[in-house]
């Protein structure tokens, strides 16, 4: 069968048809600028990217330039809509309402908006890619995959924050975590790659991107993630802060006269990587400052992998032990330095790193040296084919 799997985000909205038999891509693209002048971007497998300038004043626009760009007689790829069996939709957040992923109805239409107090720059574009797929392809089945459900088995142990517990009682105030699809996939994939018995497995995700996130999954369940009620809390981002102490807000906001607003405007979009090096939040450029003597770009680069160890180490405390320990994602999957700068401080589980494998990048395989007691791999996230899988399984 065929899977439109959407991703809608506030002005934008990322695409990708799979043939779910071959888990082929048979196309994929984004739409830009959303509500401002327009873009569509479209690839058909094996062909060129297609970019097409048209006003896209909502989201119903853009996705029926989305489905005109796949059933166009020359270039699409399929011949009409009703060659698009099911169509998969990415949720941020799902709450404690949903622990996996669902069918779409009007009941959980309303469950989601519910959960927009907790994700309102996302759950509300995920609601609208929703409905208007809805409208126009009112008799293809529709799934929604949601980021925070992979994390929903972790323990009251460590998704309690230290607050008075009326805020989680009464507003539901707790750690949820974000990526799951990705550290859902990874985790699995990971097991099977490296030979291990997945209900018998202990496993760190790593996921190393602009924004990251790490995981720990025992026999196929996380047990703990660094995300938390946001994406701000956890490890150093490309502009998010992580986790800092609370009470610098308030010293910051009378130093520079800020309101929340202004305080949070720079814990999520000037800091991490961008504010520590005053360079770049890309990693590439970190690391090519660096190389040319930055000391500022060093110095983040070095926070950014001292932060991982002390997470990584942390998790092997929380599991007793550990099997793998996984990197992916963009820097995960990309940047041996990132990479070889964590390893170096997890000796103690006896971890050696292959160099040759290491320098390599983007796909499957094992880095750390056949002696070494944990394994240490990369494994490219595919967020989108696991939500293809997610709605087969559903649809």
């Amino acid at each position: 069968m065929n899977v439109l799997v959407i991703n809608c985000g506030s002005s934008s909205l990322k695409y990708q048809l799979i043939n779910s038999d071959t888990e082929a891509v048979l196309a994929k693209g984004l739409c830009e600028r959303i509500g401002i002048d327009g873009r569509l971007v479209y690839q058909k497998t094996g062909n060129d990217k297609e970019v097409t300038e048209a006003a896209m004043p909502t989201h119903k626009e853009a996705i029926q330039m989305v489905l005109d760009a796949l059933t166009n007689a020359k270039t699409g790829a399929i011949k009409s809509l009703d060659q698009v069996n099911a169509v998969g939709h990415r949720v941020v957040h799902g709450g404690e309402k949903f622990a996996s992923s669902v069918v779409i109805n009007e009941e959980v239409i309303a469950a989601i908006e519910e959960c927009s107090d907790l994700a309102p720059l996302h759950n509300p574009a995920n609601l609208i890619g929703i409905r208007v797929c809805s409208e126009l392809m009112p008799t293809v089945p529709q799934v929604a995959v949601f980021d925070t459900a992979f994390h929903q088995t972790m323990p009251a142990k460590a998704y309690l924050y230290g607050l008075p517990i009326e805020y989680y009682k009464n507003y539901k105030v707790r750690r949820y975590g974000f990526h799951g699809t990705s550290h859902s996939f990874v985790s699995k994939h990971a097991a099977e790659f490296l030979g291990l018995d997945l209900d018998n497995s202990k496993i760190i995700v790593c996921h190393l991107g602009n924004g990251s996130s790490i995981s720990a999954v025992v026999n196929g369940k996380c047990v703990d993630t660094t995300m938390g009620l946001t994406p701000l809390e956890g490890v150093v981002m490309g502009t998010r802060s992580g986790n800092i102490d609370p009470a610098i807000m308030e010293y910051i906001a009378k130093k520079e006269n800020l309101d929340i607003a202004g305080i949070m405007n720079v814990l999520n979009k000037k800091s991490g990587l961008q504010g520590l090096s005053g360079v770049s939040s890309d990693m590439r450029d970190l690391e090519s400052a660096a190389d040319n003597g930055n000391e500022d770009a060093a110095n983040a680069m070095e926070v950014l992998c001292y932060g991982i160890a002390k997470f990584v180490g942390g998790y092997v405390a929380a599991m007793n032990g550990v099997d793998a320990i996984v990197f992916t994602a963009g820097i995960g999957e990309n940047s041996g330095t990132v990479r070889s700068k964590v390893a170096s401080y997890l000796g103690y589980l006896g971890i050696e790193l292959d160099a040759e494998a290491n320098a390599k990048r983007g796909e499957d395989m094992v880095i750390s040296t056949p002696d070494s007691k944990v394994k240490v791999a990369v494994v490219p996230t595919n967020e989108e084919l696991a939500i293809c899988r997610e709605t087969v399984a559903l649809v």
